[in-house]
């Protein structure tokens, strides 16, 4: 059984990388609390100058556990590319890895220090919506592309936009857009009245929560937000939140958690009886979750996710992925959410590469806007007006299946709400949100 621990410290990065990773892919040429920089062993006859890659990912701090299958699973697909040369056949790849901490200032200071001193043409990450954003004001200044596969404030593409970035996942607003497609079909079924909110209070949390709220007010204001809770980065203890939230006995409840304290409230949630008293449709469960959580999780509790691989099993890039992924670390052992949308990303600067015919950040920042692009969940294009990919949000019930050790969601009744359906509506409204940058 493949180990689903969250404990995933840079220690154990360096000795997962040293075991499974070809010798003849990359030599890991530096290693420091935090640090860890991979650069391809050989190279093709020819080689021009290589593509230096930042990495921006926690291993401390409350996404750890979301970082450890795209810091696996990016050596990987970057080998893959190197195979062929590299980036245009002739730009090898080098991974440059940093511990954000899941703090805006350490992800800010790693950022500039990758682009300043390991001259990286692009920064990849991060977890955090509020440590991508103090990103995206350094990589615009030094324009250098910033590709966001797992941070999703809808901030990042809207009232903070910067060109350069490009978001590989769909963001908060399409997200809770998603959860309230599925809310309304519930309440309409249930003749639920009322809801209650549990977020995180930092900028995702906040966003996501907004979201909801305001689409559930637009769509359905007869339903009654009763109370809002919101609850620290990094809490350990929920059960006042819990108590609180069964003593208001509301029909449901929408949660805006991710990461550690995810699977902490659902651990402090399910034995103090919450889920048999209210609804919690839309609960964020990525891959990552269901993994890590296969024996207590609440089979019937309603799911949301953002790149499930066993939705695309049938698309033969994910096929390719799965496969790639499990020779390296176990059958039982699967790519979630993360190291799927880390594949695409780093796959859609390859084809960003190639049609702009240059490495060029400018080049291949016109090259990718508006552009449609091959990803593991199939062929999705890129919102010229904010770089948001037209990615789908993943609605469904969690449900043992004999084809996996852990629960997936349901796939007879799992809905997929394309990112279109729920995102603003016109480039227009996206502008007006959109700061004025130089």
């Amino acid at each position: 059984m493949a180990n689903y621990s969250n404990d995933y410290q840079w220690s154990s990065i360096v000795e997962t990388m040293n075991k499974t990773m070809s010798r003849r892919d990359f030599i890991i040429t530096s290693v420091a609390a935090g640090v860890m920089t991979m650069v391809p062993r050989f190279v093709t006859a020819g080689a021009a100058e290589p593509y230096r890659i930042g990495v921006c990912l926690p291993t401390t701090g409350s996404g750890a556990n979301y970082s450890e299958r795209p810091i696996k699973g990016l050596p990987l697909i970057a080998a893959e590319i190197n195979k062929r040369g590299g980036l245009l056949g002739k730009h090898p790849i080098e991974l440059h890895f940093r511990d954000t901490q899941t703090k805006p200032d350490v992800g800010a200071r790693e950022a500039r220090s990758l682009i300043l001193n390991e001259k990286v043409q692009t920064i990849i990450g991060t977890w955090s919506s509020a440590v991508a954003m103090a990103i995206q004001e350094i990589i615009h200044e030094h324009k250098v592309l910033h590709l966001a596969a797992t941070s999703n404030s809808s901030k990042i593409v809207n009232e903070n936009y910067t060109p350069y970035s490009f978001q590989f996942g769909p963001n908060s607003r399409m997200q809770s857009g998603a959860t309230v497609v599925a809310v309304l079909k519930m309440i309409k079924s249930r003749g639920w009245k009322t809801y209650v909110t549990l977020g995180l209070d930092y900028e995702w949390g906040r966003d996501a929560q907004r979201v909801f709220v305001d689409k559930m007010t637009k769509e359905s204001p007869e339903t009654k937000l009763t109370k809002v809770f919101w609850a620290k980065l990094g809490e350990t203890d929920f059960t006042s939140y819990i108590t609180a939230i069964m003593a208001l006995k509301p029909d449901f409840m929408f949660g805006a958690i991710a990461g550690k304290d995810n699977e902490t409230f659902i651990q402090q949630a399910k034995p103090a009886g919450l889920f048999k008293r209210v609804a919690y449709p839309g609960v964020f469960l990525p891959v990552t979750e269901l993994m890590q959580q296969r024996k207590t999780l609440p089979r019937g509790i309603i799911g949301l996710n953002r790149c499930p691989f066993f939705a695309h099993m049938d698309n033969p890039i994910m096929q390719k992925y799965v496969k790639m992924y499990q020779e390296k670390f176990g059958k039982d052992d699967y790519p979630d959410d993360f190291a799927c949308m880390y594949f695409d990303a780093l796959n859609g600067l390859d084809q960003g590469t190639t049609k702009a015919g240059s490495i060029n950040s400018d080049a291949v920042k016109a090259a990718l806007r508006g552009a449609t692009i091959d990803t593991s969940r199939g062929k999705l294009t890129f919102r010229d007006c904010n770089n948001q990919l037209d990615a789908p949000s993943y609605v469904g019930e969690v449900v043992d299946t004999p084809d996996y050790p852990f629960p997936i969601f349901d796939l007879k009744t799992l809905v997929a709400v394309q990112g279109h359906e729920v995102w603003i509506p016109t480039c227009e409204e996206v502008r007006k949100l959109q700061k004025k940058r130089i």
